[in-house]
């Protein structure tokens, strides 16, 4: 169902590799791209509880939830944007020519265009 969606964020941001529509509980239900060289269940599922976690602590200095956390390595940029309150998308960029700031704007769009979707 979402297939044609991940593909065409995917496709309009230079350097994706792969784009995942994860769970609250970090399950990916589905993913489209080529992140053969990464664990992608594993790492929604690390990259969420992470995102949950610091979410809890801003909770208590009154901050407001995390919308997007992102994790930068010497291989991958990975982005985490939360969609609704049971939905995120992971999206993971090649560290060397992945557009960060497109990745940022194209992740916002989705949540537009998914979250009627996810209700």
């Amino acid at each position: 169902m979402f297939q044609e969606r991940l593909q065409n964020i995917c496709d309009s941001i230079d350097g994706a590799l792969a784009v995942s529509l994860v769970d609250a509980d970090g399950i990916t239900v589905e993913t489209f791209g080529d992140g053969s060289s990464l664990d992608l269940e594993a790492l929604g599922a690390e990259l969420l509880a992470q995102t949950q976690a610091i979410s809890r602590d801003h909770r208590e200095l009154a901050m407001g939830e995390v919308r997007q956390l992102s994790v930068t390595t010497e291989l991958y940029t990975v982005l985490v944007s939360a969609l609704t309150g049971n939905y995120s998308l992971l999206l993971v960029l090649e560290e060397k020519g992945g557009s960060y700031g497109k990745a940022r704007f194209e992740l916002r769009r989705a949540k537009l265009a998914l979250e009627g979707d996810l209700a």
